[in-house]
């Protein structure tokens, strides 16, 4: 896959190198320098977008030692209205994100409004320092007019991906996604998909527990169906009759059970095909693939909240063996287990 989990690592985030691999083991330390996020704001600001930067990154979290510093970035000079009126006033110029952690592009006010070159090249110099560059939704044709997507994976709004893809032949536009990490540039797909490429962003400066405490805050799942992996599957649609839900239930209460498509299928009392068309209208997947991703999903939990072995946690997955549950778990998380734990375990954080 194009790109890897990023971290940071260094004595501060002030003295990062400009690798964007390695561990942040400086967030280890409450004593630590808190990463700074800078959140654009421009004239046409798109509000949701921009509260979700906010309510992330900006609100107090006493119940965290270390957290995240803000500054909102005034993008351009001159008087900005957000969309429904509201007039904003931002502190702080670009000459900000020379000192940025990470920046945060809520949205844009049209994907055929141009981007002013003092922002790109304010975010190609924020780039070269080492600081890691978000969009939300639209704020993808910021970075892709800033030529920081030249030869990567991006995603957007799924309105906006056919136009993306022909305005920018050189971005891999991916329309499936929730949102996509290629390290030092990542990308949501529309709205409410900041909200999971913002927790991810969390999850991988403070790990998995300050990522569900945050969610739980925001009274949503900490990671919605596919896990937190670099390129993240879009959630499928949820059952809508009431037949199959006691049997996803029941499979999800027993998943180290080796469930066939036949015990499925005499578990929801109809037929294999009938079950093999439920499954697809309820899920989107056949009964296969659903399982073995409700397999991955556990398994990813215990390796995120346990030290259980690789082997145990096959077993107690339902894997057949360790070696299918490699092979399935990079297939649909695009990394290994042993990485995925490297990267998520909560045992590792403050």
């Amino acid at each position: 896959m194009d790109g890897s989990v990023c971290w940071v690592t260094g004595a501060s985030w002030q003295n990062r190198p400009v690798s964007h691999t390695g561990r942040m083991d400086n967030l280890r330390s409450e004593t630590a320098k808190a990463p700074l996020v800078c959140i654009l704001a421009y004239d046409g600001l798109a509000m949701f977008e921009f509260g979700i930067a906010l309510e992330i990154f900006a609100l107090p979290r006493p119940e965290f030692p270390a957290w995240y510093r803000h500054k909102v970035i005034a993008a351009e000079p001159g008087p900005m209205r957000a969309t429904g009126g509201i007039d904003v006033v931002a502190e702080h110029d670009l000459a900000a994100l020379s000192q940025a952690d990470l920046i945060l592009v809520p949205g844009w006010r049209g994907m055929d409004a141009p981007v002013l070159q003092p922002l790109i090249d304010a975010l190609q110099a924020a780039s070269g320092n080492g600081a890691r560059i978000a969009s939300i939704c639209s704020g993808v044709f910021v970075l892709a007019a800033a030529g920081l997507l030249n030869g990567r994976r991006a995603t957007t709004h799924w309105r906006y991906t056919d136009v993306l893809a022909k305005r920018f032949p050189e971005v891999d536009v991916q329309p499936d996604v929730l949102f996509i990490d290629n390290g030092p540039v990542l990308t949501s797909a529309g709205s409410a998909a900041g909200i999971d490429l913002c927790l991810h962003l969390v999850r991988q400066d403070f790990g998995a527990a300050h990522a569900n405490i945050v969610a739980k805050r925001l009274v949503m799942a900490p990671m919605r169906e596919g896990g937190q992996s670099q390129f993240i599957p879009a959630p499928v649609p949820r059952e809508r009759g009431g037949t199959i839900a006691p049997l996803l239930d029941r499979v999800r209460s027993s998943i180290d059970r080796p469930w066939t498509v036949g015990d499925m299928a005499r578990e929801a009392g109809m037929s294999e095909r009938t079950l093999m068309r439920r499954m697809v209208e309820a899920t989107g997947e056949t009964p296969q693939k659903w399982l073995a991703r409700q397999r991955v999903a556990y398994a990813a939990d215990l390796l995120e909240t346990t030290t259980a072995s690789l082997d145990d946690i096959a077993a107690t997955a339902g894997f057949q063996s360790p070696e299918t549950f490699r092979r399935l778990f990079r297939t649909i998380r695009g990394i290994s287990p042993s990485q995925h734990r490297k990267s998520f375990a909560a045992t590792e954080r403050v």
